[in-house]
């Protein structure tokens, strides 16, 4: 499928979406959020991608919403969520709850919406020159696109409230020093270093990974109790699996496994 906003391409078992933007910094317009959904539903149907890396390049993650298409729209509070935020959160939510493990690699600025579309990835790798920042305080609104909630559950509310209340970037250190990404690698390897962690992803069994995340994300929105019996629910599916069952008999025969995905 050709895309205008962004570029997608398969390396061995992995999918690499970039956002393609670069005159206006990779800002999410309607049609970048409509093609990376697009983009997101191909994969989730290509057996043979298993884990997907989501960057901007080496410049700009991404600067945020496209402020100029939002500033000539005459919307009402029921206008504006329906046509604007329910697209968004719809895609974020599609990210966030993909079944397959979603790296994003960060390099330069990964401000608003785009700091926000970070956060829905399961891992976050930034280069040195990372910048995050959630600034719409300072025009007069709020991150609408899961910021408050996923940062605060990320990080902390009293962190989170700091960076939402004064709109101040942070770099990628005080980023990693906060728990926001994994880890800071050198911007000549950061895609490098991206493309190994994802074949290491790639590798496990396709079964572990879709319940370990489900387990974590469902478990997240749960009390203790509740969410102690998803997780168990969710190995007692894994029980029956052909995987489970190939894992434990190459462990005792000493051989590398064979996952099949089922």
């Amino acid at each position: 499928m050709n895309y205008e906003t962004i570029l997608f391409e398969k390396e061995d078992e992995i999918g690499i979406v970039t956002l393609n933007r670069p005159e206006s910094k990779n800002a999410l317009n309607e049609k970048l959020k409509k093609e990376l959904s697009s983009a997101f539903d191909q994969m989730d149907k290509d057996p043979e991608i298993k884990a997907v890396i989501l960057t901007g390049g080496r410049n700009v993650f991404c600067a945020g919403a496209d402020i100029k298409e939002r500033a000539n729209m005459n919307l009402t509070p029921a206008g504006f969520y329906f046509s604007q935020m329910k697209m968004t959160q719809a895609l974020f939510s599609k990210i966030e709850n993909f079944e397959k493990p979603v790296i994003a690699a960060i390099s330069g600025v990964a401000l608003g919406g785009g700091f926000e579309l970070s956060l829905v990835a399961d891992l976050r790798i930034a280069s040195v020159t990372a910048l995050f920042g959630l600034p719409e305080v300072n025009i007069g609104v709020i991150p609408a696109g899961g910021g408050t909630q996923r940062l605060s559950r990320l990080i902390g509310t009293a962190r989170a409230k700091e960076l939402l209340f004064t709109g101040d970037m942070i770099t990628a250190e005080a980023a990693n020093i906060l728990g926001i990404v994994n880890r800071v690698i050198p911007l000549e390897s950061f895609m490098k270093e991206a493309k190994i962690l994802a074949n290491k992803l790639a590798a496990k069994p396709p079964l572990s990974m879709k319940f370990a995340k489900r387990a974590v994300n469902v478990g997240m929105q749960l009390d203790l109790t509740s969410a102690i019996d998803y997780e168990t629910a969710c190995a007692a599916i894994l029980i029956a699996s052909e995987d489970r069952i190939e894992g434990f008999n190459a462990f005792v025969e000493k051989r590398r496994p064979i996952y099949k995905g089922r």
